[in-house]
């Protein structure tokens, strides 16, 4: 059998990480991974866990463990149920694990109970690994319902003593059991005098939720309303709250007293005194909930801003994954408020939610009159967009008098702008990403220090990478899509140029591939090289343009072996062309189809394979063995039919969008993946004794397993233009006119910020 893992297991141990506790997050040591699995409703995993037993995860999130769930299982159950004078009839929804019904069979009141769990994979699962508490699911006095609570309820009116509701947190299907239909359906569902209890969240961190769902609850006329809680060590903070409800009629009781027990030898945490001292809160709760007053410290992000004239504010354009780093830092400041503008609200929203004093709104950047009075009603804005909208972004930006930030070259059309910023007082800030931005950062540290000491940058080599952590090169080509599969593809057309030995070297696009060449840094990775975009600029930009400098001047990109040979194949073939094919829209098309009409070829596998065998002039059989398979796993050789895709506004499909398409099927990021960031420079120096070195400084990054955290092209993208950000709002950086961090003026400031934060280059020699 496979070896059983699971993203948020690393390195032996089990990470809870979710916005629902953010900035915080439980750790248990694992022993082994037992099960995993995808039901149809959630993500379901078990673990045995060093100090905590077997421990049941659905979605992420602690269900329970071995060792403390009596603490939840136990008060969520014997509150409603020992504070009814007769519980004879009990419901259970969600809970299939078999705690809570484990729980009511304590009561010889009790004639029947029903669980209703809309997921069948939480039973069976926990009959397997948490025997303890699920085997009371076959007790003839249980019935099992696999199957939607809310159709349940519906069907089942003034039912049941008892309805306990052991749901997972409120985001996405299990968000509807936190809301006023839903405590209505139970309200519906009890004979009078009956007693409900749900899962009500922490206390810690959950205030304005609890304060709503008690308003929910009152609203649907129960006749009493209360909140009480338990420890649990890990449960998020330690605790764990309950919403308790009655409804009026029959007998008159008080959830806070017991007037039932369980069988108390059966019994680890509850007992009467525990029961009554539940409903006692902290202040800082007592208060928050009854008086509408917030007691707690106010520190970092949320503290107070004294003077309006200290805020500021900002607007961040885009959504993308690059976004939340920067957001992130952005707000760290109390000063800040940050708004997120995306033409799909849901998706600027999304970023927006999680994030203290943010707001969402959807903008359409097409539409100048809505650009401007944005850009105007802010301090700064951040342009995360595609470059080509950055032109005029800046020039709304010198209309309103908006400072600019953004990670992107600085075109011509940008440049061009700088006078009317000058004029304007405005600071254009570009080029403070990663690849631009880190390497700009290192690059002039180095070179200001070499030329301090009288030294010469004879040579000056820079490459960045992105790639799958080599573990997750899993594919042809060794890599994966992080952002645009077009834009990575057309990026590879780009022509280039570069200086060599003092000489200016050109690449045209269709020959940049084989331009590529070994490039070593570590025995662990075999990289290949090639230039990117026209580095020959950068010997003036970094001054190294002096007597006997910049000969070599290389800007370029890092990709796993095999990865240009690849893509020289495709280009070969023709599927990078980007011109509209009507023939695409003639019929429906099979992949062998498409590949037989490019090469002009009708028949089978074997001749179309000859066709590009003679098209593509593979080096040796070796490789174009490995090609061609390659080409197999895109599946240009099956009878699969080919979903076509146009270029924006184009009539017809082409064939570089049709195959990104694919590859974006292909080539995505799955859950527990993560990425690799690699950059290097190199310096050759020339000292004023005649002596040679090769300086380094290297960037290397992993990012966190995709769905709990940043990924590394993230972090070193987002994290740089949030510092840049803060240092204009600050006045730190207050150069006027559109700018690039060439300058030491510009560079370490946002250079020492960077290393603070734990991200930086480390400087060594070859």
């Amino acid at each position: 059998m496979p070896v059983l893992t699971h993203p948020s297991i690393q390195d032996g141990w089990f990470r809870e990480i979710s916005s629902q506790w953010p900035g915080q997050a439980m750790t248990l040591k694992v022993n082994k991974i037992l099960h995993v699995e995808k039901s149809l409703f959630q993500d379901v995993l078990v673990f045995e866990s060093e100090t905590f037993g077997n421990v049941l995860v659905l979605d992420g999130v602690i269900q329970c463990t071995e060792r403390d769930e009596f603490s939840y299982q136990e008060m969520i159950t014997h509150l409603p149920t020992a504070s009814h004078p007769n519980p004879e009839r009990v419901l259970v929804i969600g809970g299939g694990d078999g705690g809570v019904v484990r729980e009511v069979l304590k009561y010889d009141s009790v004639k029947e109970v029903v669980l209703c769990d809309i997921d069948e994979a939480v039973p069976r699962v926990s009959k397997q690994y948490l025997p303890h508490m699920a085997e009371v699911l076959s007790n003839p006095k249980v019935t099992v319902h696999i199957g939607d609570g809310f159709a349940f309820l519906q069907s089942h009116t003034s039912t049941y003593d008892v309805i306990v509701t052991d749901s997972s947190d409120p985001v996405g299907p299990a968000a509807t059991l936190f809301q006023k239909p839903y405590y209505q359906l139970l309200f519906d569902a009890l004979r009078p005098g009956g007693h409900i209890a749900a899962q009500g969240e922490c206390l810690w961190l959950h205030l304005p939720l609890i304060k709503d769902v008690r308003k929910a609850a009152k609203d649907v006329g129960f006749e009493q309303v209360e909140y009480a809680f338990t420890t649990i060590p890990t449960y998020p903070s330690g605790q764990i709250g309950f919403l308790l409800a009655a409804k009026g009629g029959g007998e008159k009781g008080d959830l806070k007293v017991p007037v039932k027990a369980p069988t108390l030898d059966m019994t680890r945490y509850w007992n009467e005194d525990v029961h009554r001292a539940a409903y006692i809160l902290p202040q800082f709760g007592k208060v928050y909930l009854e008086e509408d007053k917030n007691i707690q410290p106010k520190f970092g992000p949320n503290a107070d801003v004294a003077e309006a004239s200290q805020k500021k504010k900002i607007l961040l354009l885009g959504s993308g994954y690059v976004a939340r780093p920067c957001a992130e830092y952005i707000v760290r400041s109390p000063a800040n408020e940050l708004t997120i503008a995306c033409r799909t609200l849901a998706s600027a929203k999304e970023l927006a939610e999680s994030l203290p004093r943010t707001s969402a709104i959807s903008l359409d950047v097409n539409k100048v009159t809505d650009l401007e009075a944005q850009i105007a009603a802010h301090d700064l804005v951040i342009s995360l967009i595609p470059y080509t909208y950055h032109a005029a972004v800046i020039k709304a930006a010198i209309k309103g008098k908006t400072d600019v930030v953004t990670t992107s070259y600085v075109s011509p059309a940008m440049r061009e702008l700088d006078e009317q910023a000058k004029a304007a007082g405005i600071t254009v800030l570009n080029e403070i990403g990663l690849d631009p931005g880190i390497d700009h950062l290192y690059a002039i540290k180095t070179i200001d220090e070499v030329h301090a000491k009288g030294g010469k940058i004879k040579q000056f080599l820079s490459y960045c990478g992105g790639l799958p952590a080599p573990q997750f090169a899993s594919n042809p080509l060794g890599y994966k899509f992080s952002w645009s599969s077009r834009g990575v593809l057309l990026a590879l057309l780009n022509n280039a140029a570069y200086l060599s030995g003092g000489k200016t070297v050109t690449v045209s696009g269709s020959k940049l591939m084989a331009e590529a060449k070994p490039f070593y840094i570590s025995p662990a990775y075999a990289f290949v090289a090639y230039p990117n975009r026209d580095s020959t600029p950068f010997r003036e930009w970094y001054r190294i343009d002096g007597d006997g400098e910049g000969e070599t001047v290389v800007r370029g990109t890092l990709r796993y072996q095999g990865f240009p040979e690849f893509i020289k194949a495709l280009v070969e073939v023709g599927w990078l062309d980007g011109e509209e094919k009507a023939w695409l829209s003639e019929k429906e098309w099979t992949w062998i189809q498409v590949l037989g009409k490019m090469l002009g070829v009708d028949g089978d596998e074997a001749k179309l394979v000859e066709k590009i065998k003679s098209v593509a002039a593979f080096p040796n059989e070796a490789e174009a063995t490995r090609i061609i398979s390659g080409f197999r796993w895109i599946g240009m050789f099956s009878e699969e039919k080919v979903k076509t895709r146009a270029a924006a506004g184009a009539q017809h499909p082409n064939l570089l969008d049709t195959l990104c398409a694919r590859l974006e099927e292909l080539m995505k990021y799955e859950a527990g993946e993560r990425d690799y960031v690699m950059l290097q420079h190199r310096f050759v120096v020339q000292w004023q004794d005649g002596k040679v070195e090769t300086l380094t400084s290297t960037l290397e990054a992993y990012g966190a397993p995709l769905g709990s955290g940043h990924s590394a092209m993230a972090l070193t993208v987002g994290l740089p233009c949030g510092i840049a950000t803060q240092l204009v709002l600050d006045g730190v950086l207050k150069m006027k006119g559109v700018h690039a961090p060439y300058s030491k003026e510009i560079c370490e400031p946002i250079r020492l910020k960077l290393e603070s934060e734990g991200v930086g280059m480390v400087e060594g020699k070859l």
